[in-house]
């Protein structure tokens, strides 16, 4: 049963390699989203969206984020803000889900990169220089170091923030997204960004 079970969880971070970015070749950080199946001391067991069941080491003190929604009108000129977004043929961006950063998270990731929610999507990490308010959304130009975008965003694309997560999260059935790491041969949780009452992080 061990082998098996290693197996699983080498086939599971092999594949989930293919979509993840990675911070260095031999020591790949890794996004897994999933369902929490299990919770046994110092592991979670995920199942993650691809299907694969995976169990990973997650310490007392783990950073944990409660991910919760909020209305589109918290996003102001100014705001800064996450957005995974798919490219349109006219060179602009449809968010996928926008996550308003705490203030004093400014200027985390600024940039504009890949991103592997799905296929082609992108990640952008900026600052809301000007917003255009539509019935069917807004329309936001985002800019960071070295480039901007222009990004449209539905009424109906998830609109997020968070705060520090708390241990009562951490139930069998909660929706996570992890972002993990191979630590002494075995799988770790370096962040978890969880849901309350089954809300999935959108990003």
């Amino acid at each position: 049963m061990l082998k098996k079970t290693t197996a699983l969880l080498l086939l599971s971070f092999a594949s989930a390699l293919i979509l993840a970015q990675t911070s260095s070749p031999a020591n790949p950080t890794l996004r897994l989203r999933g369902v929490i199946e299990k919770l046994d001391g110092g592991s979670v067991t995920i199942k993650e969206r691809r299907g694969d069941v995976i169990t990973l080491v997650m310490l007392d003190n783990t950073p944990m984020n409660e991910i919760y929604p909020i209305d589109i009108s918290e996003i102001k000129a100014g705001s800064y803000i996450g957005t995974a977004a798919m490219p349109k043929t006219d060179g602009t961006l449809e968010a996928l889900e926008v996550l308003v950063f705490p203030e004093a998270m400014r200027g985390t990731g600024e940039g504009h990169n890949p991103w592997d929610l799905q296929k082609d999507s992108t990640m952008t990490n900026a600052a809301v220089a000007d917003l255009v308010i539509a019935p069917q959304g807004r329309r936001l130009t985002l800019k960071y170091k070295g480039g901007e975008q222009i990004v449209n965003v539905a009424q109906s694309a998830p609109i997020v923030t968070f705060r520090p997560g708390e241990k009562s999260l951490l139930v069998v059935g909660a929706k996570v997204l992890i972002q993990a790491q191979e630590k002494d041969g075995k799988p770790t949780v370096l962040r978890m960004t969880i849901g309350r009452n089954g809300f999935a992080p959108p990003m």
